[in-house]
């Protein structure tokens, strides 16, 4: 997607503001040899200031050996999904910076629900919320515990976005609630994720 972009290097990523799409793109690779330094990987630090054709290669090369090491560790399932979902939300923060479409059919698009339907459940909890459910086209989850006390549904797309910080208040509020969203709305922000005041993606 990348390499369709030439050019796009410096461009500013609205969900990441603080970001362009050069430096996203090496918090990605700085994440990814992280991981395998973790694992007992040798590190391979981004080259400082290195280009967006420079850091594919990297990702390229490096992607694989994580793969590698988290297969080979009891526990790099659950790793592995964390990186997972991070990844594709960070292609989605691209495709919104591109202007790229998104992707329809994705395979990390179950991973990535999953880790971030956990992290809201676990903000639900802390928060003293009861549980809720959270529904799209073919998929239900349960954030928190049960019984539930609010339904949240939408096009898979928004509700990712939702939960991911991506979104403000008012857009989450305006998507399709069972129940008032307004008690809700502080529990989306958790862990890394933090629902910016204004929208900066439609």
């Amino acid at each position: 997607m990348l390499t369709d972009h030439a050019g796009a290097g410096d461009r500013i990523v609205p969900a990441c503001p603080q970001w362009t799409v050069r430096e996203l793109l090496a918090h990605l690779t700085e994440i990814c040899d992280r991981v395998i330094t973790r694992f007992g990987g040798e590190p391979r630090p981004n080259p400082e200031q290195a280009p967006v054709a420079a850091l594919l290669r990297l990702w390229s090369e490096r992607g694989p050996e994580a793969d590698t090491l988290l297969a080979a560790d009891g526990d790099g399932e659950s790793r592995g999904d964390i990186m997972v979902m991070d990844a594709f939300t960070h292609e989605l923060d691209l495709r919104y910076a591109l202007g790229a479409p998104l992707p329809e059919a994705h395979p990390a698009w179950l991973r990535g629900f999953e880790v971030l339907i956990s992290g809201l459940g676990a903000s639900l909890t802390r928060h003293g919320l009861p549980g809720m459910r959270i529904e799209t086209e073919g998929a239900s989850w349960i954030a928190g515990t049960e019984p539930v006390a609010a339904v949240l549904s939408g096009p898979p797309a928004d509700l990712y976005r939702s939960l991911a910080g991506r979104r403000s208040p008012a857009q989450i509020a305006a998507l399709d609630w069972l129940g008032d969203p307004e008690p809700w709305l502080r529990a989306f922000t958790w862990g890394p994720f933090v629902p910016p005041d204004e929208a900066t993606e439609g």
